[in-house]
């Protein structure tokens, strides 16, 4: 009698559940026929047209318009930016030559003919005396000053913008040579074409790598005697 009890009750929620379905079934259709219905009764009063209205070249031709007016606006814009970035890397150049004061071409003048006469003097052979040691030469280090200068200058480079860090080789180069320069000169005080070794390390990449100096202030710039100095700072 127990599981006829169950039986009876499964069948009985089966048959429930036929009854929801068939309530569903009928709901849907007639939704669905009435849904047809309208169809059939808009396809029979409204007049859809199969070609496009004059009105629809005419938005087309609007909006063809305005579209070409933005694109060139568009150029317009990328055009003035460029141009204002090509000024910008213009007159970064112009600076890197304009640096150099009246005094600074003055020197660089007599050196070139201080060291013309030099070498006249000793190829002429009418000197016996022995060439002098040149006041800023490079003194010489030990294997322990030579680790320890040269992670500093790691540290200062590691410090200063990408270009200098690696992306550019030859520029890291010369910013390791500017800052032994600075390093090596009496009282840590140099002018701008004591450091200029061409063709490699010109006016233009000393200034450029003084100027990143500065800006990070490891160097101070002084004009205050009419003349460009660099004095060397060190990490701050």
């Amino acid at each position: 009698m127990t599981e006829f009890l169950e039986e009876a009750e499964a069948l009985q929620t089966n048959m429930e559940g036929m009854k929801h379905l068939s309530d569903s079934l009928s709901t849907f259709n007639e939704s669905f026929a009435s849904w047809l219905y309208v169809m059939n009764m808009n396809a029979l009063t409204t007049d859809w047209m199969q070609a496009p209205l004059p009105e629809s070249f005419e938005l087309a031709k609007k909006r063809a318009e305005e579209n070409a007016v933005a694109a060139a606006e568009a150029l317009k814009r990328a055009r003035e930016e460029e141009e204002k970035a090509r000024q910008a890397r213009h007159f970064a150049d112009q600076t890197a030559f304009t640096e150099m004061t009246e005094p600074d071409t003055t020197y660089m003048a007599n050196l070139t003919t201080a060291t013309g006469t030099t070498a006249a003097t000793a190829t002429s052979g009418k000197s016996g005396t022995a060439p002098k040691k040149k006041p800023g030469a490079k003194p010489k280090l030990t294997a322990k000053e030579k680790k320890e200068r040269s992670m500093e200058i790691e540290r200062i480079v590691s410090c200063l913008p990408l270009e200098f860090r690696g992306s550019d080789p030859g520029l890291r180069r010369n910013m390791e040579t500017v800052i032994e320069g600075l390093m090596d000169a009496p009282g840590s005080t140099v002018k701008l074409p004591d450091l200029i070794k061409p063709p490699d390390l010109n006016q233009a990449r000393v200034n450029k790598c003084l100027i990143a100096l500065v800006n990070r202030k490891v160097v101070k710039k002084d004009s205050s005697s009419g003349t460009v100095l660099y004095a060397w700072m060190g990490i701050p």
